[in-house]
């Protein structure tokens, strides 16, 4: 963990100068270009118009597919919401902060016509919601069952190295006692 912490210190290192470099800063929170960074953004752009027009018939055809699951993905995220609601506290489980997991901040971006800016107001809803929903389960599975897979796990959560091995039983057994005093997340 400590390893993983020291590549993420790292990784935001090198984003913070590739913000430089794009000449762009956060400041508290909002998205600040240079000025002439925002001419040239603003005379890249595509038209609306021109964009749906260059459009792939079967993309165009296919977009109310991709559309269509934000049905889905909103009762997921609103279940989500009220379980964690309901039973984390029960549990003594640290709430996952959804508005960590929600982030929407491409329409700063003046290259982007009106059509890129609500795809990607669509996936960043889609993926933010469903790395809430990944978080919140993988909280419970550390309450409930804290022990690795016998097989490979591609793509395991944060929280998945500090469970039990496959096949030790008294591992296992520490691990629920620990719990005991409630849930303890890194980082949290």
């Amino acid at each position: 963990m400590e390893k993983l912490r020291s590549v993420e210190a790292e990784i935001e290192t090198e984003l913070t100068k590739r913000r430089e470099e794009l000449r762009f800063r956060l400041d508290n929170r909002r998205i600040v270009f240079e000025q002439e960074v925002l001419r040239i953004h603003r005379a890249i752009k595509t038209r609306a118009s021109r964009y749906f027009i260059d459009a792939n018939p079967l993309i165009v055809l296919s977009a109310p597919v991709i559309y269509s699951l934000i049905v889905p993905i909103v009762l997921v995220d609103l279940w989500v919401m009220a379980y964690q609601a309901i039973c984390f506290p029960i549990y003594k489980i640290p709430k996952v902060r959804r508005r960590d997991y929600l982030v929407f901040d491409r329409h700063h971006l003046a290259y982007l016509n009106v059509i890129e800016k609500i795809n990607c107001a669509y996936c960043s809803y889609c993926s933010g919601a469903i790395a809430f929903v990944r978080e919140v389960a993988s909280r419970t599975e550390v309450y409930w069952c804290p022990i690795k897979h016998a097989r490979r796990v591609l793509g395991p959560h944060p929280h998945y190295q500090g469970f039990a091995d496959f096949g030790d039983a008294d591992q296992y057994r520490e691990k629920l006692a620990q719990l005991k005093d409630g849930v303890k997340i890194e980082g949290v």
